[in-house]
């Protein structure tokens, strides 16, 4: 079994962010600080329309453990408002990938690979004890520029996301099992789980400090 791990320290993260529209003036006006305001931000499923960037160095990468791969990942995050009790959240990842020496002899490439969108059903309040939960399908779509930034299939499956927010901190996790379906008959076959547990603290003054380990399990080519 495959499995790739990368642990992301975000510091500091540019964001564009912006109040949904199915945030009403009473709730933009209990919560005028800043600080309550970031809280919102890494809340995966909250009632914000946001854009983070997400920069990833990965190394060793590859059969002979050779290449490496830099990725940018824009990841709006869009919420509709479905009812008085229920939200659905759109989540799209845009891998914007350079990588050399992936394969042997391949070089570099640049350039866009494949989409992950992901759809979460969400209540609009959380539970009595805290919890704030979503769920539903992910679909990965064969969006690469280059056959050697994308698998070339279309894939999908189920996601779900789970957190806390209790005082300056926010616990939980996302993840996700993607099957492909169709595309090149060539290329093997998508069948894959990832896992992302994250923690965030928030400061009085609106400053975020984030810590998330992304793994994904590669259960077509188990090693």
């Amino acid at each position: 079994m495959k499995r790739t791990a990368q642990t992301i320290i975000a510091l500091a993260v540019a964001t564009l962010t912006l109040l949904a529209s199915n945030v009403s003036a009473e709730e933009a006006s209990a919560e005028p600080d800043a600080a309550k305001l970031a809280k919102q931000l890494s809340n995966p499923v909250s009632s914000l329309i946001s854009v983070p960037f997400q920069l990833n160095f990965d190394d060793n990468v590859g059969p002979l453990d050779e290449g490496s791969r830099m990725t940018l990942n824009m990841q709006p995050v869009i919420p509709f408002s479905l009812s008085e009790d229920w939200n659905l959240i759109s989540r799209t990842i845009l891998p914007l990938v350079y990588q050399k020496d992936i394969f042997s002899g391949s070089g570099s490439q640049s350039g866009l690979g494949d989409a992950v969108q992901s759809l979460f059903f969400s209540p609009a309040s959380p539970t009595a004890s805290g919890w704030i939960w979503g769920i539903g399908p992910v679909l990965l779509l064969p969006t690469a520029t280059d056959k050697l930034l994308g698998a070339k299939k279309w894939g999908a499956g189920p996601t779900a996301v789970a957190l806390k927010q209790q005082g300056s901190w926010t616990l939980g996790f996302l993840t996700n099992h993607i099957w492909s379906f169709a595309g090149d008959s060539d290329r093997d076959n998508v069948n894959s789980t990832f896992l992302q547990p994250f923690a965030s603290y928030t400061t009085a003054s609106a400053w975020s400090f984030a810590l998330q380990t992304e793994t994904t399990y590669d259960w077509e080519n188990k090693q």
